[in-house]
Order: structure tokens, then C-alpha cells, then sequence
């Protein structure tokens, strides 16, 4: 399997520190977990019922017609190639590396692209697959280039599948009303923007026939009766406020990470309001010496690169901040690349 980011025993015991002592900035997670609310003994004791009120409760949240919740947006990235018959996938390159690896191992052709490829490659792809924002550069797509890509595809059959894990803070960029069209694809992770990864919630956004084959492909109970009941909580009427107030909360620690990564020399080169994204030569002797530090981040080898997530309380950023500006710090050499992608500009 591939590696990600969160890996905290595994650091722990590599570096000798006690878990306990660890600032994990390496998985993209909300760091203030959403309250969790009462859990009915039945949601425990008895199997899941698809009629509960998870999915119209994600769809009017997302702005959805229709929503198939998954065991994490993880378990549709894995089984939606098996409902494909051999085909041309561009996949965005880089980005989050499960996607490529799905297609791959499901027999199809994959074809790597930089986001500034996409246009000219286009007519020669059966299937796009992208995420928006993206992970871990932070690039984001315009929803009206992603549409107009979208219809393309369709006259010919193919589709686009659109990744938005990152989505929730800025859902001016979502796809999620257009899903309902034919060849359209839109996931949506529930675990980062409500900080609650080990619940496993996820929902895909599309067509009926297509979410119906995938229902059937994934089996009966994907989803576990407390992550359904806190679902419903958490995405439904009562709740919107407090997410308005999380997103506005998380695009403001956002912006103060990548003034405190400036101030510090690694400026970053894309990032969301969960994570940022330094391209740095240096970024394997870095990552090692924030963990000596007790701080683990997400290394990237390609390309070099750093992904820094957001410290949970001010003890958190001040351990950070006191991390950067040790003079012990080796010196990033940042990698001089105009055609890096970054957030300050929508593509194209």
C-alpha cells in the first residue's frame, strides 16, 4: 500500500520520541475535532438503514441531488475503476497518489498531466481525473473550466471525476450541483474539515445508474450506524452555522501557516485552508529535522516538498514557530520553477 500522512506510531518509534510528545502537522486534518454529539444505542446495536436521513442531509449540505455515502471517500477512489471497462485515464500529476494507483491496478491507461497539459490533452482522454483543490499543491480549478472540460468528455462518452476533499472552505469552486449530469464524478470527504478521520464517511456525488452499480459493487452496510447518526448531525440544518463559522476559522489558520512558513523563509507554493505546500531541494533533511523536533510533517519526494498541516492550539504554533527559527534549521533551498502550481491564480 502506499504511504500517507498520519503514520504517528510508526515516527515515534523510528525517532525514539513517546507518541504522547508528537505535533502531527502531516495529515491535512482540521485539528479541533467536530463535538461529537449523543450516539443512540441503536445506531450501535442494530445494522444501518439506508432511509436514516444521511443522504438528503448531505445533499442539501453540498447542494447535491443525489449522494452515496461511502466508507470514506478512500473506498470509492478504490472501486470506482472496477465500473469501467478499460479506458485512456489522465490522471493530475502530482496529487494524491491513490488515485493513480486505482486506475492502474484496474487495468486501465493512465497518462500523467500538469495542470497546464490538461487543455491541449483533452480530446485524446477517455477519463480526467483531478482534485480540486488539489492535494498537495493546492491548486485550485475554476468551476467553469472544469465544466466545459466535463462537457467535452461527455460528447464522447467519457467522463470527469473530481476529487474535492478540500472542498468544504471554499464551495464557491464546487461541482456538487452539476453532479447530477451524466459522466460527472464528485467526491466529498466528511473526516478532514470536521477533523473526524477515524469515523470513515465519505459520500459520492452522481448520476443514479452510476451510483446504483456503485451500491451494488460496494456491498450492503459500507457505513457504520454511529458514523450515519454522526453524519446526520453534522451536515444537517442545525449544524450550519458552526460550519460557517469552522470554515471561516480554518481559512484564517490557513493564511496565518503560510505568513509563518514566509516569515521563515519557506514560502509556500500553494496550499488550502488545511494544509501548505513548500517545493523545497531540501525537503528530506528538513522533514527530518522537525521530527528530531517532535514535528512531523508530510514529505514529498515528487516533487521535493514539504506539506505542513495546521497545529492545533497555540502551544502547537509556538512550538512551530520556535522550530523554524532555530538556527539548527538547515536553510531550504527553494526550487526556482515558474511553472510550479500554486493557489494564487485559478487555471488556467
Amino acid at each position: 500500500m502506499l504511504e500517507h500522512g498520519g503514520r504517528l506510531h510508526a515516527a515515534a518509534r523510528d525517532y525514539g520520541i513517546p507518541l504522547g510528545d508528537w505535533l502531527d502537522l502531516s495529515t491535512g486534518l482540521a485539528p479541533e475535532p467536530w463535538p461529537l454529539p449523543a450516539i443512540p444505542a441503536a445506531a450501535w446495536a442494530r445494522l444501518p438503514e439506508e432511509d436514516d436521513g444521511l443522504e438528503p442531509a448531505a445533499c442539501a449540505c453540498y447542494g447535491a441531488a443525489r449522494a452515496l455515502p461511502v466508507a470514506g471517500s478512500q473506498a470509492a477512489i478504490q472501486a470506482l475503476p472496477e465500473l469501467f471497462a478499460p479506458r485512456r485515464v489522465g490522471v493530475l500529476a502530482p496529487s494524491y497518489a491513490e488515485h493513480a494507483h486505482a486506475w492502474r491496478r484496474a487495468g486501465h491507461e493512465l497518462v500523467a498531466l500538469a495542470a497546464e497539459d490538461i487543455e491541449a490533452r483533452l480530446d485524446d482522454l477517455d477519463l480526467l481525473v483531478l482534485a480540486n483543490p488539489n492535494n498537495p499543491t493546492g491548486r485550485r480549478f475554476a468551476a467553469e473550466t472544469l465544466l466545459d472540460w466535463h462537457a467535452r468528455l461527455a460528447r464522447r462518452g467519457g467522463s470527469l471525476l473530481v476529487d474535492e476533499a478540500f472542498m468544504d472552505c471554499t464551495p464557491q469552486y464546487s461541482l456538487a450541483t452539476h453532479s447530477h449530469q451524466p459522466g460527472l464524478i464528485v467526491l466529498r470527504s466528511f473526516g478532514k474539515f470536521f477533523g473526524l478521520a477515524g469515523i470513515r464517511l465519505g459520500f459520492v456525488l452522481a448520476e443514479a445508474s452510476l451510483l446504483a452499480r456503485l451500491r451494488e459493487h460496494l456491498g450492503p452496510w459500507t457505513v457504520s450506524g454511529p458514523a450515519r447518526a454522526l453524519g446526520r448531525q453534522a451536515l444537517g440544518p442545525a449544524g450550519r452555522e458552526a460550519r460557517e463559522r469552522r470554515a471561516g476559522q480554518l481559512q484564517a489558520a490557513g493564511e496565518r501557516l503560510a505568513a509563518l512558513l514566509s516569515a521563515h523563509g519557506l514560502t509556500p507554493d500553494g496550499g488550502t485552508a488545511l494544509f501548505q505546500w513548500v517545493r523545497t531541494a531540501d525537503a528530506a533533511r528538513l522533514h527530518d529535522f522537525f521530527a528530531r523536533q517532535g514535528i512531523l510533517v508530510r514529505l514529498f519526494a515528487t516533487p521535493a516538498s514539504l506539506r505542513f498541516g495546521l497545529p492545533g492550539c497555540e502551544e502547537g504554533w509556538q512550538r512551530l514557530e520556535a522550530a523554524l527559527a532555530d538556527p539548527a534549521r538547515p536553510r531550504a533551498g527553494l526550487i526556482a520553477d515558474e511553472s510550479a502550481p500554486t493557489t494564487s491564480k485559478e487555471f488556467p
